[in-house]
């Protein structure tokens, strides 16, 4: 006799921000009353009236992994969630969306996005966000743009004064920072001030900061498109140079979501500008030199993107290792027997690989490889204006061969071996 299927728990999450059981809505209301256990924040729990005689269960941290044994723990009881605000909005309603393999009943409140910009006139939709709770504050530098309004999520109290003296480093302390605090309740407040003069002490852990970007003069000035300044990098001359870093981040196509492997990091230039052209790009750095292993890690947390993952150790051998890539990028060490190999059948079909490379050795080999899989081949030649006596002349940078390819659904002939011949 089979046994009986285990029943979907009955799970409802329900929004609540710092105006509490008032706030609610009587359908939220409602829920909290019938629920057999309500699970939430301990400061969330505290939120509720006595007529709430669920039982209350705190969460534990960390979060993430206690979810699915709690919610199994109250299979076939009534679960109620407490979650801040608007739960699909960096909130608990993605996680349980996860686990339940479905989403929950969600019953909303205002998030502090909607809350903030009610408050400051900002339009929603032109207001960048970043959240900073469990994440680290470098995430920040990159959305700093001249004139751009940024709405920063407080993981505590203390996160303002990071937010100041981030800004105060990246070049951004001139911008005026309003820290709002227990939005939607009778204690709300709000805090005013500009970066580079902010002395508030820690006050409120419940807070946003919200950033009016005003660049100081004389700042380097980094866009929103590949192709940043050389000097915005710390680099010992292994360096993917600025006009041939815009061509190749071209070439390999970022798109969201998407993984590359950055293959021969060097400084780590091509990795962190794929991560900068959308939140959700992500890019592991390959680096068998541990000084300059150090050095991408430093230009990441620079530039706004410390999830850059960093590999020590040469390739191909660390590259078994490694979630499959959506995308490759091979700035050194072509010759090197078998790593073209291994770059190339980790890529599922679709999959983009782009080489680069100066001397005649590697070029063969890429043009081998151009044969057999087509792609395109480009020479890519730049040349600096520079002072000849009294007057100007051009300089001619090395060229750069560069091999960009889309691996197809079904391959037809052997692929090369990745020595140099």
């Amino acid at each position: 006799m089979k046994n009986p299927p285990t029943p979907h728990p009955d799970v409802t999450v329900v929004g609540i921000g710092a105006d509490g059981w008032d706030g609610l809505t009587g359908r939220a209301q409602a829920v909290l009353r019938g629920a057999g256990v309500v699970i939430g924040g301990a400061r969330q729990l505290a939120l509720l009236p006595g007529e709430c005689d669920g039982e209350r269960v705190a969460w534990p941290s960390p979060l993430r992994p206690a979810v699915p044994g709690l919610i199994d723990a109250h299979r076939g009881r009534r679960i109620a969630v407490l979650a801040s605000g608007d739960p699909m909005f960096y909130g608990i309603g993605r996680t349980l969306t996860e686990v339940l393999g479905a989403p929950p009943r969600i019953l909303p409140h205002p998030s502090s996005l909607a809350y903030a910009c009610a408050r400051l006139g900002w339009p929603v939709e032109e207001t960048e966000v970043v959240t900073l709770v469990g994440r680290p504050a470098a995430r920040l530098a990159a959305a700093l743009h001249d004139g751009r309004r940024v709405l920063v999520l407080s993981a505590d109290a203390r996160t303002p004064a990071e937010v100041a003296a981030l800004l105060c480093d990246r070049g951004f302390g001139p911008s005026r920072m309003r820290v709002l605090e227990q939005l939607g309740s009778e204690d709300e407040r709000c805090l005013d001030g500009i970066a580079d003069a902010w002395d508030e002490p820690a006050r409120d852990a419940l807070n946003v900061v919200a950033v009016d970007c005003r660049r100081a003069p004389g700042a380097l000035r980094l866009g929103a498109v590949p192709g940043l300044p050389d000097d915005a990098y710390e680099h010992d001359g292994q360096l993917t140079k600025r006009h041939v870093r815009a061509a190749t981040l071209g070439a390999l196509a970022p798109a969201p979501g998407e993984l590359l492997w950055d293959v021969g990091g060097g400084s780590g230039s091509i990795a962190v500008e794929w991560m900068r052209t959308h939140p959700s790009c992500r890019a592991i750095s390959v680096e068998r030199d541990p000084g300059r292993a150090v050095r991408i890690g430093r230009n990441a947390e620079r530039l706004g993107v410390p999830g850059l993952r960093v590999v020590g150790g040469a390739a191909p051998g660390v590259l078994g290792q490694l979630p499959a890539p959506d995308a490759v990028f091979i700035g050194g060490g072509l010759t090197v027997p078998g790593l073209l190999d291994a770059c190339w059948e980790a890529l599922a079909p679709g999959g983009r690989l782009v080489a680069n490379t100066v001397t005649l050795e590697s070029e063969a080999l890429l043009a081998q490889w151009y044969r057999r899989h087509g792609g395109e081949l480009v020479r890519l030649a730049v040349a600096h204006a520079v002072p000849v006596g009294t007057f100007t002349g051009w300089r001619q940078a090395m060229p750069v061969t560069q091999w960009a390819v889309v691996k197809a659904t079904t391959q037809t002939l052997d692929t090369p071996s990745g020595a140099a011949t």
